[in-house]
Order: C-alpha cells, then structure tokens, then sequence
C-alpha cells in the first residue's frame, strides 16, 4: 500500500506515493529521475547515494522515504545555482579529482556539509567528512586538494 508523501528536493515539492520499505534513493532515481545519487553497493558501506537531508549528510539508499516527509533534501542536481557550478563542483574539475565519476556526487555533498559546518577545515577535517566516499579511481589526495581549495574561496 502505497503512502501518499510530500519530499522537498532542492527547492521544491514533490507530492510522491511510497511504499513504506521504498528508500530515498530509490525515489530520487525512480519516481523523479535524479540520478545523481549513485546506487552503489546499495548496504550503506560507499557513499555513493550521499545527499543532505536538513544539512547533514545521509545515505539514501539506507533512508526511507517516508521518514523523509516535508524535511530539506539536497541532491547534487540542487547544488548548482543559476547555470553556475557550485565552487565544489568546479574545484573536483580543476584539481582533477572526477575519474569515473561514480563517487563524485556522494564526496562532494558530504564535503559540502563539511564546509558548512567548518569553512576552513584541516586535512584529518576533509578525511573524517569523506570517510565514507570510498574512490576507486583516483584515490583521494585529489579529492582533498580540490576539498582545500573550495574551501579557500570561500
């Protein structure tokens, strides 16, 4: 039996109908077609499904929907303003960290939270918030190099 949900994704409202066990992931990708969210090794343990639910990052294949009702979800989709790649966003390009590109969105909002929270973090900082994100391409010194420098701009 499906509950009628009210989801608020980057700004706007979404009136969904969700199973109760559906997860978040699952209806970002399926029912609104934001695939940004990877579905990685969909147990909790990559981080590729990463988004923000009320500033904090969480794991949407591990979030159910329903729990997910009238609260503020930002998917990678919502992070660029006006046709402008968040500094994030254009850092992961200038510093080389995207290889694959599965990972990408799942780093850059827990290091979107992370930035929120402490605008000039450390390296143990960057590595805590990203501890999650596993990379399998390009390691992670370039994702901490372009980490530090978004943060410098900001």
């Amino acid at each position: 039996m499906k509950i009628p949900i009210t989801l608020k994704i980057n700004g706007e409202a979404h009136d969904v109908a969700v199973e109760p066990n559906q997860t978040l992931l699952d209806v970002l990708r399926d029912e609104l077609a934001l695939t940004g969210s990877k579905k990685g090794c969909d147990s909790g343990a990559c981080g590729a499904c990463t988004v923000i639910i009320d500033g904090k990052p969480v794991l949407g294949c591990m979030t159910l929907a329903v729990r997910c009702q009238n609260r503020e979800i930002l998917t990678i989709e919502g992070l660029s303003q006006n046709g402008r790649l968040h500094p994030l966003q254009q850092a992961a390009i200038d510093h080389n960290a995207v290889q694959c590109g599965f990972c990408t969105p799942g780093w850059i909002l827990s290091a979107k939270a992370l930035l929120e929270n402490i605008p000039q973090p450390t390296r143990e900082d960057i590595r805590r918030s990203i501890a999650g994100n596993i990379c399998r391409c390009t390691g992670y010194k370039k994702i901490e190099e372009a980490i530090m420098a978004a943060a410098e701009k900001k």
